[in-house]
């Protein structure tokens, strides 16, 4: 979803099952036909593939959300059985497609369907060069904000389907949106808490496309390198203390212990500081309760809202009283941009767990990666 340097997104760890549909005897294709595309990490969504069809099941979307949302990708003559007609059904592979969110556009450009991109809110949130040249040329439509999406716009573009995301059970636009005929399918990218569940939704976005095969590929490499890079620090017996996030209207946010974030530094061979607290979501901490126990921390792993030490010390001149800061050893993601100022990092970093691993390790432990250059964090100056 497209982040502001500024939000804090609170995300809730969730475990599912998919429940068989019982069918009448006259019905065909009850059987699977293939598991090759099986979701292994990710626990958002499943995918099971019929002779003719596929079955796309999103679970909670959102945190805590009470419904799973059901949608059939039909193949050219492919047969649905009866007991499944009251779903959305979507003619697959779609020709053009409108996202809603930032961290569906690395998917499309790896799979190499960007071109089918026609709508977007917010285009300047987008970092990919590929996506902005389609921009510039006049062919990708803006489409207002996510919240409040220009459903006149969508209408007219008449999208093959809309992929959208909430963050609550109140997505008015998007119900408007699909009683206009519109074909929407809510994606939970956004509300996995692994590394590797959040790059599998590319299996996702590779069905619709009739492209499963390459998106399995594209993720078998995201997950060999990432495995690689995890077992580089096994062995080692050095664990640098991190400190994470900063100061944002008067309150120090950062991961909790069971969060994407934390678990990117413990597999990166780093000692979160706050690695013992329970939930997914962020702490919410004064600058004291830090301060006190994040001093004298090795690494400080910033949220990306300043580029310099002295923007940091201008925006908090306390910040500068830790030894990270005192040290330089202070880092962000916040300078890799796109031509309008999108985040890079919000983008795909989400996408490539891989590369934010690597770059941990760099930061963290060099020595084990030499003459690597990180891809998305600098160290500040």
């Amino acid at each position: 979803m497209k982040i502001s340097t500024t939000t804090i997104l609170l995300f809730t760890f969730v475990l599912f099952s998919l429940s068989g549909c019982k069918e009448s005897s006259t019905e065909t294709n009850k059987e699977p036909i293939s598991t090759e595309n099986q979701v292994r990490y990710a626990t958002g969504f499943s995918i099971v593939k019929y002779d003719g069809y596929s079955l796309v099941t999103v679970v909670n979307p959102w945190p805590n959300a009470t419904k799973n949302y059901t949608y059939i990708l039909k193949e050219s003559g492919g047969i649905i059985p009866d007991s499944l007609q009251n779903n959305i059904q979507i003619s697959v592979p779609v020709k053009n497609i409108v996202v809603t969110s930032t961290t569906h556009i690395p998917s499309l450009e790896l799979l190499e369907v960007e071109n089918a991109l026609i709508g977007f809110p917010n285009l300047d949130y987008i970092s990919s060069e590929k996506v902005r040249s389609r921009i510039e040329a006049g062919k990708v439509t803006e489409l207002g904000q996510n919240q409040d999406l220009n459903t006149e716009v969508i209408i007219d573009l008449n999208p093959d389907v809309l992929i959208g995301y909430g963050i609550d059970n109140k997505n008015p636009t998007l119900d408007n949106l699909e009683k206009s005929g519109i074909k929407i399918m809510l994606n939970g990218d956004w509300n996995e808490q692994t590394p590797l569940g959040k790059a599998e939704w590319i299996k996702f976005f590779g069905v619709l496309f009739g492209k499963e095969q390459k998106a399995n590929s594209i993720f078998s490499t995201i997950e060999k390198e990432y495995k690689t890079t995890v077992d580089l620090v096994k062995n080692s017996s050095i664990k640098p203390s991190v400190l994470a996030g900063d100061i944002f209207e008067g309150t120090w946010y950062m991961p909790k212990g069971s969060s994407w974030g934390s678990q990117l530094i413990k597999e990166a061979g780093g000692a979160y500081l706050w690695k013992e607290t329970v939930g997914t979501g962020s702490l919410a901490l004064s600058f004291e309760v830090v301060f006190d126990r994040a001093k004298d921390a090795d690494f400080w792993i910033t949220s990306g809202q300043f580029s310099t030490l002295q923007e940091m010390k201008k925006a908090n001149t306390h910040y500068s009283q830790f030894a990270a800061f005192k040290n330089k050893k202070v880092y962000s993601f916040r300078n890799k941009k796109g031509k309008t100022g999108g985040i890079l990092y919000y983008e795909l970093a989400p996408n490539r767990p891989d590369l934010v691993l690597k770059d941990l390790v760099s930061i963290f432990h060099p020595e084990l990666v030499p003459n690597y250059k990180p891809f998305f964090f600098e160290q500040m100056k």
